[in-house]
């Protein structure tokens, strides 16, 4: 294989050309013809040496990425993203007429985006995925197909058990080794199409993702050993050690004796007893403090620095002072567009590739931030409420918002009277002078009214005419 423009690593001989595909532990394997080599590395993806900082190597220090997620600060922020991430529901949206996308169903996708395998729910496949993918820098997601080529499974698989693989004319395969729980028999070489490849921070190759713990690795291993340190003194009842001093010379064998002795009787479990000393012995404390290590600032220190790598907020893991403004929707917003925003926006392109959807067709995968981005009660009333008023929302949109029922009537967009549509103010703009106030014109008089009129005065002067003459 060739990477960073060096060859190294084991031969393998991959067929290809047209054969019928095999089914091989449930997935479609195609076995083709032409042979090609590609190579399998024979180590780790990266064959060269990382140091916490320059000479570290030489010097022994190592920056266990096991041991580092321990810390409380990566642990937090880790859980934290992949919690706040796996509890949003996935919708599969289709794109209308209009461009407009809302949620729909199908059967070829949401089954598998309500239940991704047999084992796992929901939330539990997606913290899987990004827990994946923030501790090593690679989420693998392998596709099980049935007799329609429909994906009807999805397994995260262990990112140490996957090697990717590039052919010399870039062709990609992947590696697997066995893993029972996603029903791999044993190891195979699949093509890239058959897995969901999430990555992220490819600082060295396009298909090598990189975790945080690249860039706080060292912030958490001396977090580690502070809090070890810590332990250590505080078993030893919050007393720094120390040495015996005499004022003349002693032997070798009399500086052992004493040592054992006093380690025997005052040291362990036993400090704080009482000591005697005599012939000018006396003991001074050689250790530094907490309070001249300053433990408090080197720990929050550190917890800073990992809480910067994974871009979370301080204040999120109970660190620092909490921001002073209160608004809890413009502290979700910070939160999200800082560290899950392009997380899950990966995700959902990885979701449409992987199930073969996407914008092309007219349907796609979407998380639904209204579990994470939530306004308290009167923010959300308010916002609903001015929306249907200006004519943008439907009540019963609204009313859905609030998990509330359908009523009669509320399926029409709302809107006052003395509003009027742009057509009409530009009819009015057009004219000479637009802001003039035009006279009423009288109507012009019908006709059949005045010969009615004329009538009715005939018949009364009659009538007045007859009670004359008979008086």
């Amino acid at each position: 294989m060739r990477i960073l423009g060096r060859e190294f690593g084991r031969s393998r001989q991959i067929t290809t050309g047209q054969a019928e595909p095999e089914i091989e532990g449930g997935l479609p394997i195609i076995r083709e013809k032409a042979a090609r080599i590609v190579s399998t590395p024979s180590g780790p993806w990266m064959p060269i040496v990382r140091e916490s900082y320059s000479g570290a190597w030489q010097q022994n220090v190592e920056v266990n990425q096991t041991a580092v997620l321990a810390f409380h600060a990566v642990f937090s922020c880790m859980t934290l993203i992949a919690s706040d991430i796996s509890k949003l529901r996935v919708k599969l949206v289709s794109q209308d007429a209009h461009g407009i996308w809302a949620e729909t169903t199908r059967p070829a996708y949401s089954p598998v985006l309500r239940k991704p395998n047999g084992f796992q729910t929901r939330i539990q496949f997606f913290e899987s995925w990004f827990l994946s993918k923030l501790s090593s820098g690679n989420t693998y997601v392998l596709k099980r197909r049935d007799a329609r080529n429909v994906v009807i499974a999805l397994y995260v698989l262990d990112p140490h058990r996957v090697k990717p693989l590039v052919a010399d004319d870039g062709s990609i395969f992947y590696e697997l080794q066995q893993d029972d729980i996603s029903e791999i028999a044993g190891p195979m070489v699949v093509p890239a199409r058959e897995l969901i490849h999430d990555r992220f921070n490819c600082l060295f190759h396009p298909l090598v993702g990189v975790s945080p713990i690249y860039a706080n690795g060292l912030a958490a291993t001396q977090g580690l050993r502070i809090q070890d340190n810590s332990a250590v003194f505080f078993g030893n009842q919050s007393r720094p050690g120390g040495l015996l001093s005499a004022p003349g010379k002693i032997s070798p064998e009399s500086a052992a004796e004493l040592k054992a002795n006093w380690y025997e009787y005052y040291g362990g479990k036993n400090s704080g007893r009482v000591a005697v000393l005599g012939d000018g012995l006396k003991y001074e404390h050689m250790a530094v403090t907490a309070k001249d290590a300053e433990l408090i600032d080197q720990l929050k220190w550190t917890a800073e620095v990992v809480c910067s790598t994974f871009h979370v907020p301080p204040y999120k893991l109970g660190i620092g002072n909490l921001p002073t403004n209160s608004n809890v929707e413009s502290l979700n917003l910070e939160y999200y567009t800082q560290a899950l925003q392009s997380l899950i926006e990966a995700a959902e392109l990885c979701l449409d590739e992987g199930l073969g959807i996407g914008e092309g067709m007219g349907i796609g995968t979407e998380f639904d931030l209204d579990g994470l981005l939530r306004m308290d009660t009167k923010a959300l009333i308010e916002a609903e409420a001015m929306a249907t008023k200006s004519g943008i929302k439907k009540i019963n949109e609204a009313r859905r918002r609030l998990d509330l029922g359908p009523i009669t009537g509320g399926d029409t967009a709302y809107l006052q009277e003395q509003n009027y549509s742009l057509e009409a103010l530009a009819k009015r703009d057009a004219r000479a002078d637009p802001f003039a106030k035009g006279e009423t014109e009288a109507p012009a008089p019908d006709p059949s009214e005045e010969a009615a009129q004329a009538r009715a005065t005939v018949a009364l002067y009659e009538k007045d005419l007859r009670e004359a003459l008979n008086a």
